[in-house]
């Protein structure tokens, strides 16, 4: 039995398989919460810095909608996951595989929420922003987890335009337009994500490998990972001082900024020199764990700086 074969023979099993018995717990687990925290904020941010405005109640509603369909991505993808997440140690533990929601359940969940939060944002706000959200749920669920996934190691790096796109979600649906400075944040978040996501693969190569997921180190090799991770750090650090350049953020920005990313090239640098054993994944979990305070605290200086110059 091939493969695919054995995905769609688990999948199958899983969706019929006794189910309804989910909490509430387990439907906004379905959402990935985490994951969805960092889409509402970095569009929050696009929002705030796109330079027209809505009603206060209507843009507080643009951004509902685009965290449901945010978590909406997340239910289908552990949907269609729910064979490989069974296997891996860090996700076997979701609703699915532990048998709280069925594999049909989750489908419906997360087929209503996309067309609904879709549906909304274009009616609230405008039909760019939601064509937008519609093509970022499309990109994540059937290109990234339907088909690059499984088939590439350069998963991470084409599917990242998915989880780069909620700034220029958020800008559109308070302008009407995407613009260059949308496009900066949008580069900030997709170059962000390779060296991010494989940190975490060095680390959990063994749970890739027997899921068969084709991650980078599975593929090359953690050699050439390492190589690719320290690329794209010295990639990242000019591309996050882009709001400087492009004039919409301060000086003071630019130099934020232009330290966090010599940090980040700092901590690219130990995982690339660290190679065995222990030092090694400590290098790579260090790596993993300022990736979250980087791209984070770019986006807060972005905004921090926006509501200090509407107080001034």
């Amino acid at each position: 039995m091939t493969l695919l074969e054995q995905t769609q023979t688990i999948r199958e099993d899983t969706s019929a398989s006794v189910g309804g018995m989910g909490s509430v717990g387990d439907y906004v687990a379905l959402l990935k919460p985490r994951v969805m925290s960092l889409v509402i904020f970095t569009a929050l941010v696009g929002m705030v810095l796109a330079p027209t405005s809505q009603h206060p109640v209507l843009a507080a509603i643009s951004l509902l909608c685009i965290a449901i369909g945010a978590g909406a991505s997340g239910a289908l993808n552990m949907w269609w996951d729910a064979d490989i997440d069974r296997i891996m140690s860090r996700t076997r533990n979701r609703p699915i595989p532990a048998g709280k929601i069925t594999s049909s359940e989750a489908l419906a969940f997360g087929a209503t929420l996309s067309g609904g939060s879709v549906l909304v944002l274009g009616l609230v706000a405008n039909w760019v922003a939601a064509g937008l959200l519609a093509f970022t749920i499309f990109f994540y669920v059937v290109i990234y987890t339907m088909w690059l996934k499984r088939t590439t190691p350069q998963n991470i790096v084409i599917g990242g335009a998915a989880g780069a796109l909620p700034p220029v979600v958020g800008w559109a649906a308070m302008s009407g337009t995407v613009s260059l400075e949308s496009i900066a944040l949008f580069m900030i978040t997709f170059t962000w994500t390779p060296p991010h996501f494989w940190a975490l693969a060095l680390v959990k190569n063994g749970d890739y490998k027997d899921a068969g997921i084709p991650m980078m180190p599975v593929v090359a090799g953690e050699t050439a990972t390492r190589h690719q991770i320290l690329l794209y750090s010295v990639i990242l650090l000019p591309v996050g001082m882009a709001p400087y350049f492009l004039g919409y953020a301060t000086l003071w920005y630019g130099v934020a900024a232009g330290l966090m990313g010599a940090a980040f090239l700092y901590y690219a640098a130990r995982v690339w020199q660290q190679r065995e054993g222990e030092p090694a994944r400590k290098a790579a979990l260090s790596l993993f764990k300022f990736s979250l305070l980087y791209l984070a605290g770019l986006f807060a200086w972005l905004l921090g700086e926006n509501v200090v110059a509407g107080v001034l």
